[in-house]
């Protein structure tokens, strides 16, 4: 489970997502696990746009629904009817949706746009951009979309 480390200094069990200034809904977190590999690893910082639109690829910041104290980043594969079914990139391990369901949309607290830390990397392109990059002749430039976010892997929503 890629479960997130703690950013403010507050004692407590249970993780805490410092959300910015206030007038820009932006947050750090600190990626802790090995469920989003390769995507994300252990000790990444990730930046977080809270109440941002999500989309079928999208790596979101969610409160986990058996845990509502842990919050957890996961891939959202599909949206259905009791809400998104979250998906770990590294089909090794567990704890997804699989395990637990659809998980409510209220739970979904944002979308997770680059990775800050070791390296920056983008990882949630403009709609249009996600389009462009995967058309004839960007398409064709190996890496090219990867490295500029565009999620092409399988999204296997089972059951």
């Amino acid at each position: 489970m890629a479960a997130l480390r703690r950013r403010d200094t507050d004692a407590g069990p249970e993780p805490v997502v410092r959300t910015g200034g206030g007038l820009l809904p932006f947050g750090l977190v600190d990626v802790d696990g090995p469920s989003m590999v390769p995507t994300l690893y252990d000790g990444d910082k990730v930046v977080v746009k809270y109440g941002a639109r999500i989309r079928a690829g999208a790596v979101v910041l969610v409160r986990h629904p058996m845990r509502q104290d842990l919050l957890v980043v996961k891939r959202a594969a599909e949206r259905r009817a009791k809400g998104w079914w979250l998906l770990s990139d590294n089909q090794f391990l567990g704890n997804d949706s699989r395990d637990f369901g659809a998980v409510p949309q209220e739970l979904v607290l944002g979308r997770v746009l680059l990775r800050v830390s070791p390296s920056v990397g983008w990882l949630a392109p403009a709609h249009w951009l996600e389009r462009l990059l995967c058309r004839w002749p960007l398409g064709r430039v190996p890496g090219l979309a990867a490295r500029l976010g565009v999620f092409r892997g399988r999204l296997s929503p089972s059951r």
